[in-house]
């Protein structure tokens, strides 16, 4: 048996996920998200920290969560079994829309359109993309048109596993902490715990950064790859980032201390965990020994804020 099966057949919670092989079909879902995500963001009530404009896991692919219209609410799922996204509204209205190969990001933001005015609901949106390679409006997109529902089905299968381990380390913080939540710009899982602390942010910074770092911070999350990390891998950074945060020891042994910015930020290759026996382990592991290199440097009152499991209260 070839090694890439072996370790599928040992690890099935994580399963192969080279950019290469979907890459196309990537550039297209994440325009597809940012549709939708930018949706959310002009109809949710504002949270700290741009948590009114994310994406969540769920048991069947990604939703928006309950969206306030008017005296009802509607939500927006992508169903990556199905392979379809499906409107819903509580007063018990549904349209419906394929995932398919060929289906461009114009077809997609019309149908979405369309789709919403059926339903009675009005939104305009800023409709073209943000912090991407590509530029194209959404109406006008008829580039990016690759959809392989196997590929995607697979991505989402690794949203899944990765979604319940942050959750379960999320569950070792007392202090205030994000939903484990998806950010559709970059596509990355994340959350994010902090300290308390506010910082002043500078003035010529974005107000997309004024909010999302006016505290400290130490982030982790889960991100497929791109043009500057050609593979999908974990992270985690701090912010500001300590001095000599870059010289703490990081596990498993394959994580490693990398340059984002100007500032270290902590890597593991996700297919060298998916090597691994017992990669969750590993995973909690890798976030740990994050923080904790984080949290030490830069003070962070560690004991005070770790939850005490139940069998040593």
């Amino acid at each position: 048996m070839a090694k890439a099966e072996t370790t599928a057949a040992k690890n099935p919670d994580f399963p192969p996920l080279p950019l290469k092989d979907w890459e196309p079909t990537k550039d297209t879902l994440i325009l597809y998200f940012q549709i939708i995500g930018k949706i959310r963001l002009m109809l949710m009530p504002r949270r700290n920290h741009w948590w009114n404009v994310t994406l969540y896991v769920t048991s069947r692919g990604l939703s928006t969560g309950p969206i306030p219209y008017k005296f009802y609410t509607f939500e927006i799922d992508f169903d990556f079994i199905e392979h379809q996204l499906v409107l819903r509204t509580s007063t018990g209205a549904t349209e419906s829309i394929a995932l398919q190969d060929g289906l461009s990001v114009s077809n997609f933001y019309t149908s979405v359109m369309k789709a919403l005015k059926v339903l009675g609901i009005e939104v305009a949106i800023l409709a073209k993309p943000y912090d991407n390679k590509s530029k194209i409006p959404f109406a006008e997109d008829y580039t990016h048109a690759t959809y392989n529902p196997e590929q995607v089905h697979r991505y989402w299968r690794v949203l899944v596993t990765v979604d319940q381990v942050l959750k379960e380390f999320s569950g070792r913080f007392y202090g205030k902490i994000c939903p484990v939540h998806l950010y559709w710009h970059h596509m990355d899982l994340t959350v994010t715990r902090f300290s308390g602390k506010s910082l002043p942010v500078p003035i010529e910074k974005s107000v997309v950064e004024k909010d999302a770092y006016s505290h400290e911070v130490i982030s982790f999350g889960f991100w497929p790859g791109d043009d500057q990390v050609p593979y999908p891998a974990f992270y985690s950074y701090t912010f500001p980032s300590p001095d000599g945060i870059e010289l703490e020891k990081l596990y498993p042994k394959q994580a490693q201390w990398a340059d984002a910015n100007g500032s270290p930020m902590a890597l593991l290759n996700y297919e060298e965990l998916r090597q691994l026996d017992n990669p969750r382990e590993k995973l909690l592991s890798f976030l740990e020994s994050a923080y904790i290199a984080g949290a030490q440097l830069a003070n962070w009152p560690v004991e005070e804020l770790r939850v005490i499991p139940l069998n040593e209260l």
